[in-house]
């Protein structure tokens, strides 16, 4: 074997087959002089040192180019389960959002039917108007409350309820449905 015209890599990889063709070509040659070989060993592979810088350098940016494709795969993984987590978030916000919509129907449906029973002279329209009525100044002293500091104009006249209870209704039935002035 002529390791002159092998790659590198298959030097150090042949080292076996290199000691073997070793020992055969000595044992062949001291043979003559009443020699024998037993065995021969290739202990260490001495290429030169340019070759091992550059053996160096390529293992190192190989290294590297996995480390890098690594911590690309790590980072996409992250963005993925944030983004996943996030919009489990704004499902179960929704979903919650929902839930107490629904129970402040409830509520509002509760408070008039009870308001409306026990006024029997109330019709539930007019029950519908003082719920408006008192959510319209519980929304105004929570604004007050808890303005930090901004300014919000709302129009504020005596006939804001009627209007304002005018408005929700157009919003949730639509203007078409809407045959005469419930107030």
């Amino acid at each position: 074997i002529n390791a002159e015209y092998m790659g590198l890599d298959d030097v150090f990889l042949a080292k076996e087959t290199i000691a073997k063709a070793l020992k055969d070509d000595l044992e062949a040659e001291m043979n003559q002089f009443g020699f024998t070989i037993i065995q021969t060993l290739v202990t260490d592979i001495q290429p030169d040192h340019t070759v091992k810088t550059s053996m160096n350098a390529i293992n190192a940016a190989q290294r590297q180019r996995v480390a890098a494709v690594d911590k690309g795969e790590a980072e996409k993984i992250s963005v993925v389960k944030q983004a996943e987590a996030d919009a489990e978030a704004k499902r179960l916000s929704g979903v919650g959002l929902a839930e107490q919509r629904k129970a402040v129907i409830m509520g509002l449906k509760e408070s008039i039917d009870s308001f409306s029973q026990t006024n029997k002279e109330i019709t539930q329209k007019e029950a519908m108007e003082l719920l408006l009525l008192n959510q319209y100044f519980d929304t105004m002293k929570d604004m007050a409350a808890n303005s930090k500091g901004s300014t919000l104009f709302v129009p504020h006249t005596p006939n804001m309820v009627k209007e304002f209870g005018k408005q929700v209704r157009e919003g949730v039935m639509g203007p078409a449905n809407l045959t005469s002035d419930p107030f």
